[in-house]
């Protein structure tokens, strides 16, 4: 039976999860029109008082406009579902949105750092600034922690790396208004306008950060790195009867979304018949254990067993 493989894809391990790009649109169209307000009001406010600080986080802003437009873009595509050119589905189409994210938030971060050089060449101007525009500010931040908490509320319920991505770039934007809110009520009390300049490099330090998360959370997932240790995996199927031996296991994906197993095994089994329903056993416990998951097991002879457990890659 060396080569024979296995491949379960039940009513919800054949979607990996459930299709919620509806409400991720939702939420992302939310997003977009929230941003763009907040955009154009500290816009605004930076062109009237001539403040760097404030026209460098209504950039900041904008690239949150960008990376919710960018984010309903790829959710259309990013299906869970797989058809016949994708057939292990669009997941990673989510990935790459998240990508683009942490392109425009390094993208705010350099050129806000640009800015503040320019300033501080050409000579700091003293700024026009007053309570008024202190309070809007005060409710852009208002807006934008709204904004973050719905973001994150949401996509951690519908496991979304897109929402999560963008709640964690409108959490750097929350950030860099209040330390901007800080530094001009400095600026305006001490009257000491190269605190709005100094500010860049806190900003610039909020988003770098901002932007390393991103990374950090998208980026195993579309290498392919592990999913689910080798021996997690070899320790729930062993636990079924009939299974005598497993070994080159393998796993990728997401954890709690969906993840690919591919593993070698060798059963108590006198027919085919018996050997399928023991992968069939197995298929279940591991997706009872680990979530969402779709197996590929290939059932091997006796002789085939071996006590690795792990990929072993290329065999010499």
């Amino acid at each position: 039976m060396g080569g024979v493989s296995s491949l379960r894809a039940n009513a919800e391990g054949a979607a990996g999860r459930t299709d919620s790009r509806r409400a991720v649109q939702r939420v992302l169209l939310t997003a977009l029109a929230v941003n763009v307000a907040v955009s154009l009001l500290k816009l605004v406010i930076g062109l009237l008082t001539g403040s760097l600080a404030v026209l460098a986080d209504a950039m900041h802003s904008a690239t949150d406009g960008l990376s919710s437009l960018m984010g309903l873009i790829t959710n259309n595509l990013s299906d869970p579902n797989p058809d016949r050119d994708h057939p292990y589905g669009h997941d990673k189409y989510e990935g790459l949105g998240a990508l683009a994210i942490a392109g425009f938030i390094l993208f705010t971060a350099l050129e806000i750092l640009r800015t503040a050089i320019e300033r501080i060449a050409g000579g700091l101007k003293p700024l026009r600034l007053d309570g008024a525009d202190l309070l809007l500010l005060l409710i852009v931040l208002s807006c934008n922690v709204l904004l973050a908490l719905y973001e994150r509320r949401v996509g951690r319920r519908l496991g979304s790396q897109l929402l999560l991505a963008d709640a964690r770039h409108t959490t750097s934007d929350i950030w860099t208004t209040v330390v901007v809110l800080v530094g001009l009520g400095g600026a305006v009390l001490l009257r000491q306008t190269w605190l709005d300049v100094a500010l860049a490099i806190p900003l610039c330090l909020l988003l770098v950060r901002a932007c390393w998360q991103v990374l950090a959370a998208n980026l195993p997932w579309l290498v392919d790195q592990i999913a689910i240790a080798p021996e997690a995996i070899h320790a729930v199927a062993m636990e079924v009867p009939g299974v005598l031996n497993v070994h080159d296991i393998a796993s990728r994906g997401m954890l709690g979304q969906r993840v690919f197993i591919e593993l070698h095994m060798v059963v108590d089994a006198q027919d085919l018949g018996t050997a399928h329903q023991i992968t069939e056993l197995v298929e279940e416990q591991l997706e009872s254990r680990f979530g969402p998951v779709r197996c590929t097991i290939h059932l091997e002879p006796r002789e085939y067993a071996i006590p690795e457990i792990t990929f072993r890659g290329a065999h010499g």
